[in-house]
């Protein structure tokens, strides 16, 4: 902008000359000069180093603006460059130094230019090197109230420049805050996944190769075959679930994924698999028939009953080893507990390196829910989570 303003303000203030040379006037202006024209030229260098450095930039524009009017020249459109230097000092964060600076210079020029200003006899005769006029009240309330409109779109630009950087950092946060929350989404559901089905392919193929190596015989085999029959649908449950996770990535500008979401609905094929991994699974199931469960609450029911099914499966130590599961359908809420009888180690500490509890415990705050875990009375462990079947609705109407 600065380069474009040279060429403008120096050809307008040659029209403005003109047109004072043309028309009766009370004084007369000085001729736009070589000296004029380098006033002019260093007002916008300085312009050029606004945003660098806004203080001196201002500084010399504004010693140049004094030299300009006190030199009598033609105004023009010259005023725009004090304009442009207030403003870049306003929104700088200058907003002191541009108001006393300007209103002390504004008073420096009114002084000098009472004590040496000329009258319209002495004006266009060449006499005295800054034939400015002598101010009047009319001219000085004009100037006060030109200088006044400046510094307050001066301050209007700051506060639009200031809403607008705050309301882009505001977007960016909240991109930042939904990858970060998609991120850990991904990470829930690929460690949901390949940690349940994986964990029944292992404990199966530890058996099957067991029963090969200590059992040869026709029963033997065939309880072999079972195992292998059983790594055979974990795996294909695996791959299954996981292109419905890729294919939700790839589809994210979609309407919506093309594979269907886990949820309540596949239960039984769930606890089936884990009793097939040698858990004794009882389960109570307490919803009412035909009863839709919104999509948040759905999938994390069936997450949090998946994963605590394989953290006993990992940890629960020597069967046979028991597994409560019990959900019970509330008309605001939803209730899931998991029990288990294991006499192994102590589940693992959400510090220890595992993401399990972790991960069903950022499900359930994220659906506004209570969750729980820790050793049973009586030994075992318990999970318990209540989520609520509103959760999504409540926590927009709070965004709002």
């Amino acid at each position: 902008m600065p380069l474009v303003l040279g060429p403008f303000v120096t050809a307008g203030t040659l029209g403005a000359q003109r047109n004072a040379d043309s028309e009766p006037h009370p004084y007369e202006t000085n001729e736009l000069d070589p000296f004029g024209v380098g006033l002019i030229l260093a007002g916008v260098l300085a312009l050029l180093f606004r945003r660098r450095a806004p203080v001196p930039a201002a500084a010399v524009v504004g010693a140049v603006t004094l030299l300009y009017f006190l030199r009598a020249y033609a105004y023009g459109p010259f005023p725009l460059l004090p304009t442009v230097a207030l403003i870049a000092l306003v929104g700088a964060g200058h907003r002191v130094s541009a108001w006393a600076g300007t209103y002390l210079g504004l008073a420096g020029f009114t002084a000098v230019s009472w004590w040496i200003g000329v009258g319209p006899a002495l004006r266009g005769q060449g006499e005295a090197l800054f034939p400015v006029e002598r101010p009047t009240l009319v001219g000085s309330t004009i100037t006060l109230l030109w200088t006044v409109a400046v510094l307050a779109v001066a301050e209007l630009v700051r506060i639009q420049s200031e809403r607008a950087a705050e309301a882009a950092g505001k977007r960016r946060e909240q991109e930042r805050r939904r990858a970060s929350e998609e991120r850990l989404q991904i990470a829930r559901e690929l460690h949901d996944v390949l940690a349940h089905n994986i964990s029944m392919i292992n404990v199966q193929a530890g058996v099957a190769l067991h029963l090969m190596d200590e059992q040869p015989e026709p029963a033997g085999s065939a309880a072999a075959r079972t195992a292998l029959a059983a790594i055979k649908e974990a795996s294909k449950e695996a791959l299954t679930e996981m292109r419905s996770v890729i294919g939700v990535l790839r589809n994210q500008g979609e309407s919506a994924p093309r594979s269907p979401t886990a949820g309540l609905d596949r239960l039984d094929d769930l606890l089936g698999r884990a009793r097939t991994a040698g858990l004794k699974v009882h389960a109570e199931i307490d919803l009412p028939e035909g009863a839709s469960l919104p999509a948040g609450p759905d999938l994390a029911a069936f997450r949090i009953v998946q994963e605590s099914l394989t953290n006993i499966t990992r940890h629960a130590g020597p069967g046979p080893v028991n597994a409560w599961v019990r959900i019970a359908y509330g008309e605001r809420e939803i209730s899931i507990r998991v029990d288990d009888d294991g006499r192994g180690a102590p589940l693992l500490h959400e510090d220890s390196g595992g993401s399990g509890l972790h991960g069903m415990r950022e499900r359930v705050a994220a659906l506004g829910g209570v969750f729980s875990a820790g050793p049973r009375p009586g030994g075992g462990f318990r999970v318990a989570a209540t989520l609520p079947l509103d959760g999504p609705e409540r926590a927009e109407d709070e965004a709002r």
